[in-house]
């Protein structure tokens, strides 16, 4: 699921790379391209097991390597690939502040539960209107990566009413989180880019895995031709890859329910 705090004109290109880890753990990059007039924050929900501890994600900065999923890619063959089928409130006391990461051009927070946002700033929540409409999220944590617009300056009332907000590419996101249900790999999928939950999506998505155990169904994956520590700079990574491993990637470009996907 990939949900913006406050809505956004332009989202595409979006890529996500997953691997799972024997010990239960995943990996998880994401990058796209967006637009944005202001300061907000993509929530990603993510399936870690209940009552989950806020020291429980591992955010890996990748910056210096923005062209991580050019070298996935390159893993793979030139032709293209064929897109998938298919009352008054009651004040209670401050609860502190939850931690930051400073993660390269970000800064990235792990909130625990759905009532933990009350620790961020109002500009990086979800109104929570939203989540009431996905219960299946009640009880999962959330890494929140805060974004700025493109040259965030001071602008004029005619400036800010006629101008529209330039559309920019970041570094790669990437953190790794114990997973609930280990044998599944997950992908944020689901999209809230307007503050509304529509039951269809027009995606732009490449996905990629790297799978422990093949006993999946992969029949809208392709896998690569090579290992992918042969394209992509493994120390560069930061253990994010398996280079002895091979790669498998799912095109989705189009119209498709609007939910997550998982192996």
């Amino acid at each position: 699921m990939c949900c913006f705090s406050r809505p956004v004109p332009y989202v595409a290109g979006t890529k996500i790379f997953a691997r799972s880890f024997d010990d239960g753990r995943q990996a998880l990059v994401y990058a796209m391209d967006f637009a944005a007039a202001e300061e907000l924050a993509m929530i990603l929900p993510i399936p870690v097991p209940p009552a989950a501890g806020e020291d429980a994600v591992e955010f890996v900065s990748l910056e210096g390597y923005d062209h991580f999923f050019d070298d996935v890619a390159k893993a793979f063959p030139v032709f293209m690939v064929p897109a998938s089928r298919s009352a008054e409130p009651v004040l209670a006391p401050a609860a502190p502040r939850l931690k930051v990461h400073d993660v390269g051009d970000f800064e990235a927070s792990f909130v625990p539960t759905q009532v933990d946002f009350d620790r961020l700033d109002e500009r990086f929540k979800l109104d929570p209107a939203v989540w009431e409409k996905l219960p299946q999220y009640a009880d999962w944590g959330f890494a929140i990566f805060k974004l700025k617009p493109l040259g965030t300056r001071k602008r004029g009332f005619l400036e800010r009413v006629f101008s529209k907000p330039a559309k920019q590419s970041v570094h790669p996101m990437a953190f790794v989180f114990p997973r609930r249900e280990p044998e599944r790999l997950f992908f944020p999928t689901m999209h809230v880019h307007d503050g509304e939950v529509h039951p269809k999506a027009t995606f732009d998505h490449t996905l990629y895995a790297q799978l422990e155990h093949r006993s999946r169904d992969l029949s809208d994956w392709e896998e690569s031709e090579e290992a992918l520590g042969s394209p992509v700079d493994a120390d560069r990574a930061k253990g994010l890859i398996d280079p002895a491993g091979t790669c498998w990637r799912r095109v989705m470009r189009g119209p498709f329910e609007n939910r997550d996907v998982s192996l």
